[in-house]
């Protein structure tokens, strides 16, 4: 059923990519009007569900966001679209503090400019780096390890500052590892030349891929394997609605760690990806990526606290039967 929220428009940059397509959706499910903005380099206009406007660019397009912002008269914008391969942006920097710093500034200064008053921006939880405590919290200082962190902790630097002497509201969300796909198998995970793992463990069990790579086994963790955070896509989705909510109610602007607060490594998401599809995989150790760290955990006591986040879904099994059964249905 739809709130009323008086069918207020939102502007979604790569709102047509995999986390952006599940808060649009969840948007307009709430009865607020989502317009999306996306280049379509790593997204799908087939995601947006229920007609959502697509204007097709980059969010780096000054004129662009600009005639958008003023056409649905948006006062809050979400900002998804970003480069987000962390050995990619080891090979090419540029890329990413282009297309995830640059475009960035660009699009705050637009919003400033054309009276937006809430911004919710996507960041990492990579920021923390190879040295932060697990899990790690707000209030740890950022150590970004690669291009892609670092661009993210950047942005982050320049939101602050440019809320400071313009007033601008926002939350930054700093995401832990997100997987699975909608329950009822309307969204899902459909990147090409996917590096997650939880995804490409679903490509392997169904025949799409001939083998799973751990990368490194040499990690000072439990086994050896990289340890991460894995949230729930629709999780993730319903804690930037939590976060809007938050600013409309006259939240100060304030940075919220998305994960559940406990880590699996990579040898337990293949245990959960074998008894999901029964049967095992074929697995191949490689030597570690470029950019990799140990462990990222999130502690989530503030996201509970502050923003009164609620998961449904903070159970690996789960997730991984979802994205499971999203790649079954892209046969």
């Amino acid at each position: 059923m739809k709130n009323d929220h008086n069918g207020r428009h939102i502007l979604v940059t790569g709102g047509c990519g995999y986390i952006g397509s599940h808060v649009t959706r969840q948007l307009s499910e709430a009865g607020f009007k989502p317009v999306v903005v996306d280049n379509l380099s790593a997204g799908f206009p087939e995601f947006l569900l229920n007609g959502e406007p697509l204007v097709k660019g980059s969010c780096g397009d000054v004129e662009l966001v600009a005639q958008t912002l003023r056409k649905y008269q948006i006062e809050s914008v979400m900002h998804f679209a970003a480069s987000v391969v962390v050995p990619e942006s080891v090979a090419e920097p540029v890329k990413y503090y282009q297309n995830n710093v640059v475009n960035s500034l660009n699009l705050i200064q637009t919003c400033v400019a054309n009276g937006v008053r809430n911004f919710i921006f996507s960041s990492t939880g990579s920021v923390y780096g190879e040295d932060a405590p697990v899990p790690a919290s707000e209030t740890d200082r950022p150590a970004p390890t690669n291009p892609y962190s670092r661009s993210k902790w950047i942005t982050e630097e320049m939101l602050r500052d440019i809320a400071l002497s313009t007033g601008l509201r926002y939350t930054i969300l700093r995401y832990f590892n997100v997987a699975g796909a909608h329950p009822g198998g309307k969204l899902g995970q459909k990147s090409k030349d996917a590096t997650h793992l939880i995804k490409i463990g679903a490509e392997v069990a169904t025949g799409k891929r001939a083998v799973l790579k751990i990368f490194g086994n040499d990690f000072d963790t439990k086994d050896g394997t990289g340890v991460r955070d894995y949230i729930h896509v629709e999780d993730l989705a319903a804690a930037h609605l939590a976060a809007l909510s938050y600013l409309d109610a006259g939240g100060n602007p304030d940075t919220f760690n998305c994960g559940y607060g406990r880590g699996f490594s990579v040898l337990e998401v293949i245990k959960a990806l074998e008894q999901a599809c029964g049967h095992s995989l074929p697995v191949e150790i490689a030597p570690r990526r470029p950019g990799d760290i140990s462990a990222s955990v999130a502690d989530n006591q503030k996201i509970l606290t502050k923003l009164g986040w609620k998961p449904r879904h903070d159970n690996l099994d789960v997730i991984v039967k979802h994205a499971l059964a999203w790649e079954k249905s892209l046969d």
